[in-house]
């Protein structure tokens, strides 16, 4: 996701290209990243409540008569989502508050489900209607498809969350005995004060699937206090702590695109290479033990821009985790080997292992190819971890972007024309872009397409973007924006810090794309790849450094 080398870049624009505004925007919204590092260099943003599990903790205190005072304010926490104009939120809070059974239409299932990629559909389905089940808004059908409960091939989370599903639809037919071996899996995730890989929807899931057991009260008692310590302010739980470190990460890579200076960057740099798992990757955050490919991708940028021989060691160990999950087919997926490769996955170990400049040139044009293949006709892909369809293409054009090969009708080529022509046709009359076709803008999203926009010639349509993106700026600096995180796949969820980091990684980009201001300032140095290098600039095309 980092600046392109100006090898692979187009001419400069003008700085009249782009609105005055966007210098002084992109400083304070700098200065407002800034402020969330903490002294360890960590971005710390929490998570903020998701109705699911609110209504999953409603329904297990109702279950269970426990904390009469926390179930007060979850349920008052929920009734504020009875009329959301998001209907899977709308239909959950209903049936908690209410048990009501779901009218006809408050949900279309299929759509829903087509936000997650189709290789998890049967899986995503069975925990859907497993969630509907225990909140009485369904009956309790037998699901038909027997892949949706085999564990063959899933990683660690996505075992726990089957067995827990399989267990919970077992007792909702009235099936009362459990397999020991799933019982022993279920057990495994509960510990005192911890929530197994720092993920509610699955502890909420295990304490559910164990209520009906017989001699496991105890452990439920206990797993409810445990998620309990949890509980936000406003009565809701969150699907997860929060994204540390994935917020980190993606930051190091804005900050330095904003000009922040090498003493900014290498500070949360220093904090990742500390908590880089001993195989070599990184979780979503620190206290989370299955690493995965966007995370691991993007610390591999943040350490090479803070300085590659410095991180010699850890980026040598993090590009070996990346290389071990590469697919047959080119492509990487999310978390382990052999599983199906996925686009975005593909685009971002893209882009990490171009630091390495002509080291991995192999792996990074198969990557390509593999990309180009999954790209679809109108230029977006398949679902990733964003309900936004720019967010896969603005990271697939900027990987494409370093290696756009000779011929017009390179892979590399294939996938700039598509993405940007899709970037360009659905561009609203506001200068923003939605999330999917026909949307209402967003800052996020807009975002995304100003930075896929950054790699071509005309400013035109960045600078409508631009002007839309900066009407989206608070005072203090910071943006807001509707959530695009998915996770699980397709339940939708909110680190709002994610909003401020993406949208500076994008007028970063923008903002080095003009040519020389109008004051005169020193030229920017190059790194020995050619890459600009903010650590001995003094100026960022108008923006200045912070020391």
């Amino acid at each position: 996701m980092r600046i392109a080398a100006p090898a692979a870049r187009v001419p400069p624009w003008p700085h009249s290209a782009l609105p005055v505004e966007l210098v002084p925007a992109t400083a304070r919204l700098r200065a407002h990243v800034l402020g969330l590092v903490r002294p360890d260099g960590t971005l710390h943003s929490p998570c903020r409540s998701r109705v699911l599990e609110s209504a999953l903790l409603l329904a297990l205190l109702d279950r269970t008569g426990l904390e009469p005072a926390a179930r007060s304010r979850v349920a008052a926490y929920l009734s504020l989502h009875c009329d959301s104009p998001e209907p899977l939120d709308r239909l959950l809070a209903r049936a908690a508050l209410r048990h009501e059974p779901a009218p006809d239409g408050l949900l279309d299932v299929e759509r829903f489900l087509a936000r997650a990629p189709d290789f998890t559909g049967p899986r995503k389905r069975a925990l859907l209607h497993a969630v509907l089940t225990l909140l009485g808004a369904v009956p309790a059908g037998e699901i038909s498809v027997p892949e949706a409960f085999h564990l063959h091939g899933l990683h660690t989370w996505a075992r726990v969350q089957v067995t827990a599903v399989k267990t919970i639809l077992a007792h909702a037919h009235g099936h009362r005995a459990v397999d020991e071996g799933d019982l022993e899996l279920l057990r495994s995730t509960q510990r005192p004060g911890t929530v197994w890989e720092a993920n509610l929807l699955i502890h909420l899931s295990v304490l559910h699937a164990l209520v009906p057991v017989a001699g496991q009260y105890p452990l439920v008692v206990e797993g409810v206090r445990t998620a309990l310590r949890h509980q936000r302010p406003d009565g809701g739980l969150p699907f997860i702590y929060d994204e540390d470190t994935w917020s980190t990460a993606t930051a190091g890579v804005a900050l330095h695109a904003a000009g922040a200076g090498a003493q900014a960057v290498d500070r949360l740099a220093r904090r990742l290479a500390a908590i880089q798992h001993p195989a070599g990757g990184w979780s979503f955050t620190e206290s989370v033990q299955l690493p995965d490919v966007d995370c691991t991708s993007v610390a591999v940028e943040v350490l090479h821009l803070a300085g590659p021989a410095v991180y010699r060691v850890p980026l040598r160990r993090a590009l070996g985790a990346l290389h071990a999950l590469r697919g047959k087919d080119g492509g990487f997926p999310t978390y382990l080997a052999d599983a199906p490769s996925e686009a975005c996955m593909t685009a971002a170990a893209a882009n990490a292992l171009s630091t390495q400049g002509p080291t991995h040139r192999h792996e990074v044009e198969a990557a390509l190819v593999h990309l180009a293949s999954q790209q679809r006709p109108d230029g977006s892909f398949p679902p990733d971890w964003s309900s936004s369809r720019l967010h896969t293409v603005f990271r697939a054009v900027l990987a494409a972007s370093r290696h756009p090969g000779t011929s017009p009708d390179s892979p590399a080529r294939r996938i700039i024309t598509r993405g940007v022509a899709l970037v360009a046709d659905c561009q609203n009359a506001d200068g923003g872009w939605g999330q999917q076709d026909g949307d209402a803008s967003d800052a996020l999203s807009t975002a995304y397409a100003l930075a896929a926009l950054s790699t071509q010639d005309t400013p035109g349509p960045a600078a409508r973007g631009v002007a839309y993106l900066l009407s989206q700026q608070r005072l203090d600096g910071s943006i807001s924006s509707v959530a695009d995180s998915i996770g699980p796949r397709p339940f939708g969820f909110t680190v709002p810090a994610l909003a401020d980091v993406f949208t500076l990684l994008a007028l970063g980009h923008l903002a080095r794309r003009l040519g020389p201001p109008p004051c005169r300032t020193p030229p920017m140095d190059a790194d020995p790849e050619g890459e600009p290098d903010t650590a001995s600039s003094p100026a960022v095309a108008g923006l200045p450094i912070r020391p």
